[in-house]
């Protein structure tokens, strides 16, 4: 099935029109690249760093070599300390590109796909990627987080042409970098239902192709997580297809909106603190996503004992603040430029009382068919909970240095810190916003 989903996706994407994920696939990577990306006689630099080159490197540099491809000599980063996706690096790799007019050809994680991604994308060239591990959802995604003077923003670019996976190279991989692909994954399943609410008031309509490609494979992708943290490689199909999947599925939606909710902005608000960022190796964004997964998975288990055809619309409009209340609450809990960026963002979002009324009268009319919806989009926190904790992912705050308080203290921050709609600002409009987050943290909950 994933395998004809590649195909649907790939029929769409705006970039890329190759995909193979397989076993034993490096033997196989310069025929497949001679005759997809370097048909115009192009030479080829493969990027990698001391550990992916050894992982899989040479053995691409090898197989284009044998396929008849100019192969230039390679731009191999330090493997420690560990690779930043910075402006000055990618600059390098422009410049090794720029000059010897190559096309690139990745071998690594996110930080060497983006590298290349950014540099190619600047010179208006396409490029490949080999992925070394199943730790994220971006090979096939578009566009480049890039760290610039202490600044982390997403740069534009196209993905990738080419997109090869090799198994056998994935599960011989760090047990942290399937742990951080699986915690990625899994925050497909909260996401979904944050589109679904989105949808019902035509904020974020559902596209139906990008959503038939990240949530039909999902269930596929995550149902073996033992068998990924042993390292077998047969288990790393449904994880790789999942993750390739996601990022086709951002590139045929132009945005983030098909992989990611709530859950995404606890791990952003996370990384500006530089949470692990000392860690060697530094905490990963999948890590940081499995926990906001459980979190908001939890607070939606909350959520869906209310019942919201019940709601005392009334009450819920004459409770609702003002705009100016809310952006002094906004600005209680940020400072700074954070502030600025959260005020603007919750503007975009907010409606004053008749809006609020025919928001909450959509919903309330609706509900009948979409509580079913969200409540089998979702899985239970603590079954998810044992589910990353087999796979080797965080499963409790303390897994990346939190506290449970820590967590709690998220939860606003994560409903103002973007614009998009999602269950935290539903509960907001309904008034019952702080008392779930007081239940998600109750006696009994998934981290008590």
């Amino acid at each position: 099935m994933s395998t004809n989903l590649i195909a649907t996706g790939l029929a769409a994407a705006s970039d890329t029109s190759v995909v193979e994920v397989g076993r034993q696939l490096v033997n196989r990577s310069g025929s497949i690249l001679r005759d997809s990306l370097f048909a115009g006689g192009a030479p080829a630099l493969v990027v990698a760093d001391d550990r992916t080159w050894a992982a899989a490197g040479r053995a691409v540099h090898e197989s284009l070599a044998a396929a008849g491809i100019q192969v230039l000599d390679p731009l191999i980063f330090p493997g420690h300390p560990v690779l930043y996706a910075a402006l000055d690096n990618a600059d390098l790799v422009r410049a090794h590109l720029a000059s010897t007019g190559a096309l690139g050809v990745a071998v690594g994680s996110g930080t060497i796909n983006d590298l290349v991604k950014l540099a190619s994308g600047q010179l208006g060239r396409p490029y490949a990627v080999l992925g070394t591990a199943a730790s994220m959802d971006g090979y096939a995604g578009f566009g480049a987080p890039m760290s610039s003077q202490g600044v982390k923003v997403t740069m534009p670019c196209p993905a990738p042409a080419v997109v090869l996976f090799d198994l056998d190279v994935a599960a011989a991989a760090p047990p942290t970098m399937v742990g951080s692909g699986y915690g990625d994954l899994s925050a497909k399943i909260p996401a979904g239902a944050d589109w679904i609410l989105s949808d019902a008031v035509g904020i974020n309509p559902i596209d139906p192709l990008a959503w038939k490609l990240v949530q039909s494979g999902v269930s596929d992708a995550l149902s073996q997580p033992a068998a990924l943290a042993a390292g077998e490689p047969d288990a790393y199909e449904g994880l790789v297809n999942g993750l390739v999947l996601s990022g086709l599925a951002m590139q045929v939606y132009r945005g983030t909106t098909p992989a990611s909710g709530a859950e995404h902005y606890f791990s952003h608000l996370w990384e500006l603190d530089h949470l692990g960022a000392d860690w060697d190796p530094p905490l990963s964004h999948g890590h940081k996503v499995a926990i906001g997964t459980l979190a908001m998975a939890a607070f939606y288990e909350r959520f869906l004992l209310r019942d919201i055809a019940t709601l005392d619309i009334d009450a819920a409009i004459a409770r609702w603040a003002p705009w100016g209340q809310v952006e002094a609450d906004i600005r209680r809990t940020f400072t700074g430029a954070l502030a600025d960026h959260a005020v603007k963002e919750t503007r975009a979002k907010f409606v004053d009382g008749a809006g609020l009324r025919d928001r909450l009268h959509t919903f309330v009319a609706h509900w009948d068919t979409l509580r079913p919806r969200i409540t089998a989009q979702l899985v239970p926190a603590k079954t998810l909970q044992e589910m990353l904790r087999a796979a080797g992912a965080p499963s409790t705050p303390e897994d990346i240095g939190l506290t449970v308080d820590d967590v709690r203290a998220t939860f606003p921050k994560a409903m103002y810190y973007r614009s998009r709609y999602t269950v935290l600002d539903l509960s907001r409009e309904a008034g019952w916003f702080d008392e779930l987050v007081d239940e998600v943290f109750a006696p009994g909950g998934v981290w008590s």
